[in-house]
């Protein structure tokens, strides 16, 4: 194979792909990527075996061919050449190497075999349908906080994203929990999405997704099926194996008789749990909030530490009380509120608090936050 291919663009594709390979890998084949060339196409592929992430770019070839090379590597080789260099291609199968040449560099590179790169099968996925880029982003952003890094309980390792029916709206809800913190956000039913199953996207092909996002057009096609879903972003192709298990009834854990409300300036009162919380132990990282009329009061008490209080002007005016949070929970969720105003609504210093954007008229996104003694 000899191809011929601008720097840059080889280095956006390189860098959507390359960081689905493991750093450390049992089977040699899975550091490789599998790079394919024919007419005036150039696809890259790599794999974890659960996550396939496949991009194509222009080239000028000369001949067709394909083969696998070390994944890292060869994004570091082509990271650290100048802009604008024109990279030279050029595979030989008796030797099994690659040469790479952009002006007075030149590399080679140990090859495997492309017939031995894995391919991970993909059966009918017969739910498809488009999703604005800007919604799927959202989408991920105010939920990939709160997915569980809990092996043992691994259903929770995801977003679970499904159809939802609520009085007259049709939505697309994606939810994540770990336990502590519970992230809802919904946006309305996109044409198609009516007969999809409910799946339970994995944490790695999430943040893959993410990363691919930054480039994307005005919309994503995303195809689901029970145990695969696949997103077609700008023509780069995310495919991703689903985890096997069911999500919890999330519907029980939002609480719907709290009755205390809170409205507080949400950028004021995250510097200021941010600066209380300096105090707190890192094990804990425990914040008690006493709430009167008119005003919320921070405080943190650290026997090794010291102690530290802060005192915020509010809008709350039911009954006087305490409660206390982890500060780090508090703080991811406090930095999902786009408007100006985190409405709070409590129930007691023990039950689940409710954290929305008071602009956000349309429910888009709801927070759940459990309290903890302090």
């Amino acid at each position: 194979m000899k191809a011929t291919i601008e720097r840059a663009a080889f280095f956006k594709s390189l860098n959507h792909v390359q960081s689905v390979v493991e750093r450390r890998n049992t089977i040699p084949i899975l550091s490789n990527i599998l790079i394919q060339a024919s007419g005036a196409s150039l696809s890259l592929t790599a794999t974890d075996l659960d996550v396939e992430v496949i991009e194509k770019s222009d080239v000028s070839l000369m001949e067709d061919g394909a083969f696998t090379v070390p994944a890292h590597t060869l994004h570091d080789i082509v990271r650290k050449l100048p802009e604008g260099a024109q990279i030279q291609l050029d595979y030989h199968d008796e030797e099994a190497r690659l040469t790479l040449s952009a002006g007075r560099s030149r590399f080679q590179l140990p090859c495997l075999p492309a017939e031995d790169f894995p391919a991970l099968s993909v059966e009918d996925l017969t739910t498809q349908f488009d999703v604005p880029s800007q919604d799927l982003m959202r989408l991920i952003d105010q939920t990939k906080f709160a997915i569980s890094t809990e092996e043992t309980r691994y259903y929770l390792n995801g977003i679970y994203l499904h159809a939802q029916t609520d009085g007259a709206a049709s939505l697309l809800r994606a939810v994540a929990t770990d336990g502590h913190r519970l992230a809802r956000v919904q946006l309305p039913l996109p044409s198609g999405a009516a007969d999809m199953p409910g799946v339970i996207v994995p944490r790695k092909a999430i943040l893959e997704l993410r990363r691919l996002l930054d480039d994307a057009g005005d919309a994503v096609h995303v195809s689901v099926s029970e145990a695969k879903i696949r997103f077609d972003v700008e023509g780069t192709i995310l495919t991703s194996k689903l985890i096997d298990g069911t999500f919890p009834d999330y519907s029980r854990v939002i609480p719907v008789d709290n009755d205390k409300v809170l409205n507080v300036e949400g950028h004021d009162l995250a510097q200021a749990v941010d600066r209380v919380a300096t105090i707190s132990t890192e094990k804990s990282r425990a914040i008690k909030l006493s709430l009167e009329d008119g005003r919320i009061t921070l405080a943190v008490n650290n026997p090794e530490s010291g102690s530290a209080s802060e005192e915020l002007s509010v809008d709350y005016t039911a009954p006087a009380m305490e409660i206390g949070f982890n500060s780090k929970y508090l703080l991811d969720i406090l930095g999902q509120i786009n408007g100006g105003v985190a409405k709070f609504v409590f129930a007691d210093a023990s039950s689940p608090t409710i954290i929305s954007d008071a602009e956000d008229e349309e429910g888009r996104a709801l927070f759940v936050l459990m309290p903890m003694r302090v």
